[in-house]
């Protein structure tokens, strides 16, 4: 057994065309080109832009926003908020169906940080 170790910049093996997994033949993907694979890095490429212009837009308009998306893209915008290091964030564990709270000041820079769970109502 092959054990993958993950890395900022190194992406995982390929899955196998056809495999339970491949969603390149399905429908709702018609039209968009799905990598085989895909490093933190490729997908922090493909994730902030979309922050940049569609989240802070809203949150500029002092709209509350949340954030709904696969891990590796939470950990993109995570580390892009919070300054986190390229070996650091590959070792941030994000619980799944655990909102994360960041309330941000005017400037979008973080004034703090909690999992919902976390704070007393």
């Amino acid at each position: 057994v092959k054990i993958w170790r993950r890395s900022f910049d190194i992406p995982p093996p390929p899955l196998p065309a056809g495999s339970e997994y491949d969603v390149s033949g399905d429908r709702r993907y018609a039209g968009i080109e799905v990598p085989d694979t895909e490093s933190l890095k490729d997908t922090i490429a493909r994730a902030l832009p979309c922050f940049n212009s569609e989240i802070v837009a809203a949150l500029r308009s002092n709209r509350r926003v949340l954030v709904a998306a696969h891990g590796n893209s939470l950990r993109g915008i995570i580390k892009h908020l919070s300054n986190i290091g390229d070996d650091e964030i590959v070792g941030v564990e994000i619980p799944t169906g655990q909102p994360l709270v960041y309330e941000l000041a005017d400037d979008l820079s973080v004034r703090d940080s909690y999992y919902l769970s976390e704070r007393p109502a």
